[in-house]
């Protein structure tokens, strides 16, 4: 009897489906965002504008709710997968390796595009504008803040550094254990099985989510806003484009021999994602399955995705801080020298886990003002035009994280080059399970006797 007489098929998938792509659902939703955000700002319509207001929030915050249990055990489930994967010690720092080397690349292009497009000389904004944040994080507050005074709290103030760090020692630990913890690993690969399917349904919300949060952010800054911070705004696009459309594919066609459509194939439906929800936690579970469809091991992507969606943040810790510092400083009328570039690049590669994968970029922005001795005033400048510049920044952080698991699969000749060749762009329809024991695979018949 054949291996396919003995296994049963997947059952076929019942139920009513929108014909329409889930990418053009999320276009639709940009697209009605914002003649619903222009009507209500211009005709004050306070109804609609209340409206929009509460759809964005109550998405953003359906994502945030499954963040801190879905970091933490995402990051300790993905530790202990890495006992399944030969040279584990060998590909997490190669992993880490070129999260610090794209980072690197990231951010040079950042502070060229600064230097050469002077974002704040165009615009009519003075140090007046700003407001000091209510909190500037330091490195002190980075190093001191990495390990929590109790097991509760972060999870309660959502400090994604901190449940990361528990994550970690608890997924050694359980790693340390060995077979007295199966217990414990079973059951947290269920409740992630749980968290990633009701994650799922929240993403689905996504064209509606994304309809009101663009609609918000008309009703709340308008179009005039964008005069003052028209170069800035193009900078942080082009910065991101360039990382996105022109470093990846290299890296892809130069250092993986790999083929970059293929990839943005793969990849496109985490990308689309990120773009829309702000959120490279929220996207996660859709980064790993778009990674695993492009040939990564189960296992590794398990583990890269999830260190990535936390560390890996090419658009909100490289290109955004390196403009960003340059702009402030033009508003401040201060000058930067070779120094304080050096250290631009060292807050970006080093100092990135302080974005912790959520919306909005502003803790890593506060790191690296406070490291060259900018005026946190500099943060309000740029508060207001900060979720138009997040989509854009987020969708690099993901595509990054996609990269990563990618380039060092190939590199280390474990990718699945036939699942890469094939990668298509069509919409994750579920979420499949991405963290549980990849399915055992048919072996071919033994010849027979001559």
């Amino acid at each position: 009897m054949s291996v396919s007489d003995t296994t049963d098929p997947k059952p076929a998938k019942t139920g009513f489906r929108i014909p329409v792509p889930f990418w053009a659902q999320v276009l639709l939703g940009l697209v009605v965002g914002l003649a619903l955000g222009f009507v209500a700002r211009t005709y004050d319509v306070a109804w609609l504008a209340t409206t929009l207001d509460k759809v964005g929030g109550i998405f953003i915050q359906l994502l945030k709710l499954a963040v801190a249990p879905l970091v933490f055990f995402a990051i300790m489930v993905s530790i202990t997968n890495l006992r399944k994967v030969n040279n584990a010690a060998r590909l997490a720092g190669r992993t880490l390796l070129w999260f610090m080397i794209t980072s690197l690349i990231a951010v040079v292009i950042g502070l060229v595009i600064g230097l050469v497009s002077n974002p704040g000389s165009g615009s009519h904004l003075t140090a007046a504008d700003g407001a000091k944040p209510d909190h500037a994080g330091s490195w002190l507050d980075f190093l001191t803040g990495i390990i929590p005074t109790d097991v509760i709290t972060p999870f309660t103030e959502l400090n994604v550094l901190q449940i990361v760090f528990m994550a970690v020692v608890a997924g050694v630990a359980v790693l340390k254990i060995g077979a007295k913890a199966q217990p414990i690993l079973t059951l947290s690969e269920s409740v992630l099985e749980l968290l990633q399917k009701a994650l799922w349904w929240v993403i689905l919300l996504a064209p509606i989510g994304s309809a009101g949060l663009i609609g918000r952010a008309i009703v709340q800054y308008g179009w005039d806003l964008l005069g003052n911070y028209a170069t800035f705004t193009v900078d942080i696009y082009v910065g991101c484009a360039l990382v996105l459309f022109g470093v990846y594919p290299l890296l892809l066609a130069t250092v993986a021999k790999l083929n970059p459509l293929q990839f943005f194939k793969g990849a496109w439906p985490a990308i689309q994602l990120a773009f829309v929800s702000r959120s490279s936690v929220g996207t996660m579970p859709v980064t790993q399955q778009s990674a695993i469809r492009l040939g990564v091991p189960k296992d590794y992507a398990s583990f890269a995705v999830p260190f990535g969606a936390t560390t890996k943040m090419d658009g909100c810790a490289a290109i955004y801080p390196a403009i960003s510092a340059i702009f402030v400083a033009e508003i401040f009328h201060l000058s930067l020298g070779v120094r304080e570039y050096l250290l631009i690049a060292f807050v970006s590669v080093i100092g990135s886990a302080a974005t912790a994968g959520l919306t909005g970029a502003t803790v890593m922005l506060t790191l690296t003002l406070s490291t060259l001795g900018l005026p946190m005033e500099g943060v309000g400048l740029l508060l207001a035009i900060d979720p138009i510049l997040d989509m854009m920044r987020t969708a690099t952080n993901v595509a990054g994280q996609a990269l990563v698991p990618v380039l060092v699969s190939a590199r280390e000749k474990i990718l699945d080059q036939a699942k890469y060749d094939n990668a298509s762009a069509s919409a994750i329809d579920d979420l499949e399970s991405v963290y549980s024991e990849p399915e055992p695979q048919p072996q071919p018949a033994a010849p027979a006797a001559a």
